[in-house]
């Protein structure tokens, strides 16, 4: 009996034990708004009942930023995604309490009740009104109009998880961004993992992948808005899987922290993407050689094979500029070294394939051999350069070098010393770097016994291995160094710089990104007169500074193929500029047909990269057959003859924060046909690509954007805006399309950008727009390298069209390629007259079957009219 007793009690005790820890582990609310602490021209922050703090924001004129600390600190670590080197402008904002009525629901009814708000009104016209009373978040526009509203902020004090659930505008808004997905074009009513993972040939579906951009645009019935997730950790979103009627994001750790983007008075995608890079930044102009084709294969070795297919794109008069060199080329994987049993003299290698109009790229990975003997290793281990487990020992994985220490990028000593080491390749004649294996990938131990699968916690560092980053959370306690406002006359000590220590699970999605930043910055010391070429498998929101991304370890399949248009647009969209998918595909066997239809879906994609793994066949064009190398070259070849419009579009990008590669509803967001079409793409504005991605289809059906007509490029043949048609699309023929009213430029095929300097430009005219509009171009030039263009060293062609009538007006003093040729794409018959600058045009070249009309232009040309 008293046994019996004892364990009832026992029993009841564990029970009370399991239910206090279970409501320690519960959500709960930030709770309501108690005082306001803090108030600043644009911000106010705000104590909760939970002890949470709230900041409330206008970041910059129409980018509003809600801040919680759950623990009532704000963190003080390094905001890694955000660009810091651009001007953001501090709107005043009228802050004010106000009370209102607002709905509440008591059972099943709706009933009215008072509430006290806090008003955060722009000058601009965005409003944000707080709800003391459960902390409602809703962002208005100047219309009126909700952009955005949360239902609940929560946090679990036990797990340190954090979440916040809003409310979607209709179910029919549709979703694009988050980076690199294999998922559905368009996000809604889908999950969304954010962590970086090595995810060899991963399949249509699969989530999470090598890239984690916690950002997405959202689109209904023609307006737009953006969210910007600034956390670090695992994130997580659900689109309205889990409820129609609701969207929620919430991260392992950190701080609840978003960036609502209300697109402006116009509230349009192109505003929201312009915002957004405008936080997190834009890629620099890339060097012009970059934007040629780029060979690449696991692996070209020895020398004599790199010198061998670069002779061999040569003679057969494919044009490239690239051919990468993969991780063969080193002494036992070891980075920053030769075999030299396999290339004995790298730098005559490299000044041969220069001669050859051929770049370099090497590889590396951030994970170093353990090796005493090896100086890399040696150095970084002396310094304490190396990420650590959780006891503070050196971490060691395994790589391609076996047994492998893991460099720490989160360290900005790591950074700027990994970026010196780059030295000895660019003396080489190197000239640019491919950062791999850096989400960071990790090989487990083998012995392990259960099943490792692309997601295994083991293929990555642990979560509670150590990073060091620098912050300047702290008080400098040195009394000698105290400062006086000049202005108030308050006393106060600096902040002074100091070393943290975080967790791997905060900083793992960042990893690749501060590789890249470490090598770009370490080329750009190196060699200040260089503009950096650096490629990324791994990134996080703002990579787009420092590198190029491209999708992957994917496989030689048709649906691979289909997968890689939506796959880019969404980077694309994601503020990713320069992205591509490894053309043919990485693992597989490409059939001929497929590799041939590859060749053309990339040939305007902005990163060009055919590329393969060992395993697989050689993947060459002339490899395939004399047809499959015929449409090869011409694909190829379609790309050199646009490099100049190309060059014109990132610096665009730039400039505006514009992609190169666009959807259709980037630039045509009132034609809600455009919202689903993931199987055609903008390159700019102005040319429409529909690649052929189904193995025997010989004709496609195309739609056409309401807002523009366009013309099919090869037949000049005009469709309407806003209709579909099927377009004859046989093994050799990309359908590409020119908007109306556009004027692109081209140039004829060179084997290499080196070349270029030496042909001259044709400014293609899109004729038929109405007589009542006019359009307007832009063109730019530069050396193609360095950043003298920053200063005075370009020129700028900004180009007039209206019907009939071309106007030409140049800034700049560069002394770039000189336009030659105008062409009239839609004009079959010759003209009554021509003119140049007032004086007619004799020679008038007339293509019938391709509606084109070609005159020879003198440099200094500035307006050709034509009579019909």
């Amino acid at each position: 009996m008293r046994n019996s007793s004892f364990y009832r009690i026992f029993g009841l005790v564990c029970l009370l034990l399991l239910f206090t820890a279970y409501a320690r582990a519960e959500w709960r609310s930030i709770g309501n708004v108690t005082a306001v602490v803090e108030q600043k021209v644009n911000y106010a922050v705000l104590q909760t009942s939970s002890g949470a703090l709230l900041r409330a924001e206008f970041y910059d004129f129409d980018t509003f930023r809600l801040r919680i600390a759950p623990r009532g600190e704000f963190e003080t670590l390094p905001e890694f995604a955000l660009d810091s080197s651009r001007d953001r402008k501090t709107p005043a904002v009228k802050i004010s309490t106000v009370t209102d009525k607002v709905h509440v629901k008591r059972g099943n009814m709706l009933v009215w009740r008072l509430d006290k708000i806090l008003e955060l009104a722009s000058a601009f016209g965005t409003k944000v009104a707080i709800a003391y009373n459960g902390t409602k978040v809703t962002i208005r526009d100047a219309s009126g109009e909700t952009v955005l509203e949360t239902e609940s902020l929560m946090f679990n004090d036990q797990t340190g998880q954090i979440k916040a659930t809003g409310k979607r505008r209709s179910q029919i808004e549709t979703y694009y961004g988050f980076g690199e997905k294999a998922l559905p074009f368009s996000r809604d009513g889908q999950t969304i993992t954010n962590w970086n993972t090595d995810a060899y040939g991963y399949k249509s579906g699969s989530d999470p992948l090598y890239q984690s951009i916690p950002f997405y645009i959202a689109l209904d019935q023609g307006k737009a808005y953006g969210v910007y997730f600034n956390n670090t950790y695992r994130t997580t979103f659900d689109m309205g899987k889990s409820s129609p009627g609701r969207f929620s994001f919430a991260s392992e750790g950190g701080e609840i922290d978003f960036f609502v983007f209300t697109g402006g008075k116009e509230r349009s995608p192109k505003k929201v993407l312009a915002d957004y890079s405008e936080l997190t930044g834009r890629m620099p102009l890339p060097p012009l050689w970059s934007l040629g084709n780029q060979q690449s294969r696991f692996s070209y070795f020895p020398d004599s094979k790199v010198r061998g297919i670069a002779e061999e794109f040569r003679r057969r008069k494919i044009p490239a500029d690239v051919i990468y060199i993969d991780i063969d080329y080193m002494d036992g994987f070891r980075i920053f070294t030769w075999d030299k049993s396999k290339f004995p003299d790298p730098k005559k290698l490299n000044e041969d394939l220069a001669k050859l109009g051929f770049r370099t790229i090497l590889i590396l990975n951030p994970a170093v051999k353990v090796d005493e003997g090896f100086p890399v290793y040696r150095e970084a281990k002396e310094k304490g350069y190396f990420v650590r487990d959780a006891s503070g020992n050196e971490f060691h994985g395994g790589v391609w070098a076996g047994k492998s220490a893991f460099l720490d990028f989160a360290n900005p000593e790591v950074r700027d010393w990994f970026g010196t080491l780059y030295k000895k390749n660019l003396d080489e004649g190197v000239s640019g770097f491919w950062n791999d294996m850096n989400e960071p990938s990790n090989f487990p131990d083998w012995q392990l016994k259960e099943p490792i699968g692309a997601y295994h916690p083991a293929k990555t560092l642990p979560i509670d291995a150590k990073h060091t980053v620098r912050t300047s959370a702290k008080r400098s306690s040195d009394q000698s160094k105290v400062y006086a406002d000049p202005k108030t006359g308050k006393k106060y000590t600096p902040l002074k710089l100091v070393n943290e220590e975080i967790d791997h699970a905060r900083f793992h999605n960042l990893y690749g990104m501060q590789m890249a930043r470490s090598t770009f910055e370490g080329l750009k010391k190196l060699a200040p007169d260089k503009r950096p070429f650096v490629l990324s498998r791994a990134g996080f929101s703002g990579i787009q500074r420092f590198a190029a991304v491209w999708t992957g370890d994917n496989t030689a399949t048709w649906e691979h193929l289909q997968l890689s248009v939506p796959m880019l647009l969404n980077l694309s969209v994601s503020g990713v500029p320069f992205v591509g998918a490894d053309i043919g595909g990485y693992s597989g066997n490409p059939s001929p047909e497929l590799f041939g239809r590859w060749m053309q879906a990339g040939a305007l994609m902005p990163l060009f990269r055919p590329h393969s793994e060992k395993e697989s066949i050689d993947k060459e064009p002339w490899k395939f057959g004399e047809e499959i190398e015929k449409i090869s070259r011409e694909a190829v070849e379609l790309r050199y003859i646009f490099l100049p419009y190309l060059y014109s579009v990132f610096r665009e990008h730039e400039q505006t924060g514009q992609p190169v590669m666009r959807p259709l509803w980037l630039e045509y967001s009132k034609d809600y046909k455009s919202y689903l079409i993931e199987d055609q793409f903008l390159v700019g504005r102005d040319l429409m690509a529909a690649p052929v991605m189904r193995e025997g289809q010989r004709q496609r059906s195309v739609y056409f954007p309401a807002g523009d007509d366009w013309r099919n490029w090869s037949t000049g043949e005009i469709h309407k805006g806003g209709t579909s048609a099927q377009i004859d699309a046989p093994l050799g023929v990309l359908p590409l399309f020119a908007r109306v009213g556009s004027v692109i430029p081209t140039q004829p095929v060179v084997q290499h950008t080196g070349e270029m300097s030496n042909v001259q430009l044709t400014l293609t005219v899109i004729t038929g727009i109405s007589p009542d509009r006019a359009e307007k171009a832009e063109i730019w030039q530069d050396s193609g390298d360095g950043f003298g263009y920053k200063l005075n060293d370009w020129r700028q062609i900004k180009v007039e069209h209206k019907p009939g009538l071309i106007r030409l007006t140049r800034f700049g003093s560069y002394n770039g390629q000189k336009i030659g040729f105008i062409e009239a794409l839609g004009v079959s018959k010759r003209p009554s007259e021509m003119r140049i600058d007032g004086k007619i045009v004799e020679n008038i070249e007339i293509d019938e079957k391709r509606q084109r009309l070609r005159i020879s232009l003198g440099e200094n040309a500035s307006e050709i009219t034509m009579k019909r």
